[in-house]
């Protein structure tokens, strides 16, 4: 029998691509024009529903945030027939009321990144994405849906700072990212909402608050052991979502986001190079 292709994609930690009730499981090692990514891809059935689960810093936690293939992830991912990706991440909490172990469901990004490639295009062919918002509405709303199902303390928007790393912020980064509205802060998101958008993929983020970050008046600064002790006892309400994400009954809304580079790619068809649009053909066959 076929082994059938994963229309949903979650990327996160060593404790999310093991699940009990995972059926057909399977390690799926893939080569990308960007390289292998952060490890083999698990894939498997939950309730007859195909899944594809990726550790994003590799199992045992060997790549920095800056080291992530994200590249090769997301291309891996869309090559395997992933539709939606789902990115589970901890951050910290730059808002009083956004407390630890509480989840939030961000709907806007400010980037502090700046080591990391953002985009597939380049050498020879040039694309323009929309990005004013950088999360898939109808996937963010089954994502709440969801971690509201599974007991989570949950909010529904907020502004997520993503910031290089791997340190943590000084206080004074941390005060001025809260004046810029911000409510959270971590180091993953980008580039990979950027690049699921140019992948023509749903992406929502599924970020579960460890600690306030180093702002709070009366809250110890943020820490590893903090970190670490927080994202595991929020990992069981990350797998019951999950679980409610993927076996639920109800569609998707509505979204764009499968036609994200419609009118993106500027570059003139014959001006493309050969080698680039081989290269690329996953991303941007079905318009030329």
């Amino acid at each position: 029998m076929a082994v059938p292709r994963p229309e949903i994609g979650i990327i996160g930690g060593s404790g999310l691509y093991r699940f009990d009730g995972l059926a057909r499981l399977r390690e799926v090692e893939i080569d990308t024009p960007y390289g292998h990514p952060s490890d083999a891809i698990v894939t498997g059935e939950l309730s007859g529903r195909a899944l594809a689960f990726l550790p994003r810093h590799g199992r045992g936690h060997r790549l920095s945030p800056t080291e992530v293939p994200v590249r090769a992830n997301i291309w891996a991912l869309k090559s395997l027939g992933v539709r939606r990706v789902t990115s589970v991440s901890a951050v910290g909490s730059l808002r009083e009321h956004i407390r630890p172990l509480d989840f939030i469901v961000p709907d806007q990004l400010i980037d502090r990144t700046r080591a990391r490639p953002s985009t597939f295009f380049g050498d020879g062919i040039v694309a323009h994405v929309g990005f004013a918002d950088p999360f898939c509405p109808a996937l963010s709303s089954r994502i709440e849906t969801s971690l509201s199902r599974a007991g989570a303390r949950v909010h529904g928007r907020g502004t997520y700072v993503v910031m290089e790393g791997p340190a943590f912020s000084t206080r004074a980064e941390s005060l001025l990212y809260r004046n810029l509205g911000a409510s959270v802060i971590g180091m993953t998101a980008l580039p990979e909402a950027k690049l699921a958008r140019e992948a023509e993929l749903c992406y929502a983020v599924m970020a579960a608050v460890t600690d306030y970050d180093c702002w709070h008046p009366t809250e110890e600064a943020v820490s590893v052991e903090t970190v670490v002790a927080n994202l595991e006892r929020n990992v069981a309400s990350a797998r019951k979502a999950v679980y409610e994400l993927a076996t639920g009954d109800e569609p998707f809304g509505p979204c764009d986001c499968a036609n994200a580079l419609r009118g993106a790619i500027i570059t003139a068809p014959e001006r493309i190079p050969p080698a680039r649009r081989k290269e690329l053909a996953l991303l941007i066959d079905k318009y030329l």
